[in-house]
């Protein structure tokens, strides 16, 4: 009897302690592939069968799970559907400050939005692609400029 409890008492422990080694971030439930902003608008929640989408700093996280604060009329809706990446930056839901552009931002801001893409959006959401702006030329080439590690406050482990 003894040993029954104590096997119960480990099995308990074991699985309360798994769930502290459990995986930083979260594998993505469909290939990942490249949005451009035309096909990134479709995901804005408006349409009950398609998921949520929202990019920051070129990365798209599947935000569907999160659906009471990023689904049709919650109060973080302007940020889906879009890279956000200088509104996320700035704790702002101005509609100029939803876009991808971080020049002017301040050291404090860079920060934030580093502390934000790490903690917060890729510990939650499965990321599904990138936007194609981030890798691509005007015309649509591959930018021969672009080169991930050289991005400000880019961390090339874990996404590609």
């Amino acid at each position: 009897m003894a040993t029954a409890r104590l096997c119960v008492l480990l099995m308990v422990l074991s699985l309360t302690l798994a769930e502290d080694f459990k995986l930083k971030y979260k594998p993505a439930s469909k290939p990942v592939r490249l949005f451009t902003e035309e096909e990134l608008k479709r995901y804005d929640g408006s349409e009950e069968e398609l998921p949520i989408y929202m990019a920051v700093k070129g990365v798209v996280f599947d935000v569907t799970k999160g659906k009471e604060f990023y689904g049709k009329d919650a109060p973080y809706n302007a940020l889906v559907g879009k890279d956000s990446t200088r509104a996320v930056a700035k704790m702002s839901l101005d509609p100029e400050d939803l876009i991808s552009d971080t020049t002017g931002l301040t050291e404090d801001q860079l920060e934030s939005l580093d502390d934000v893409f790490e903690g917060t959006y890729k510990t939650k959401y499965p990321i599904v692609g990138y936007t194609a702006s981030r890798i691509l030329s005007e015309d649509g080439s591959p930018n021969p400029d672009f080169k991930p590690e050289d991005q400000p406050h880019f961390h090339i482990k874990d996404e590609f």
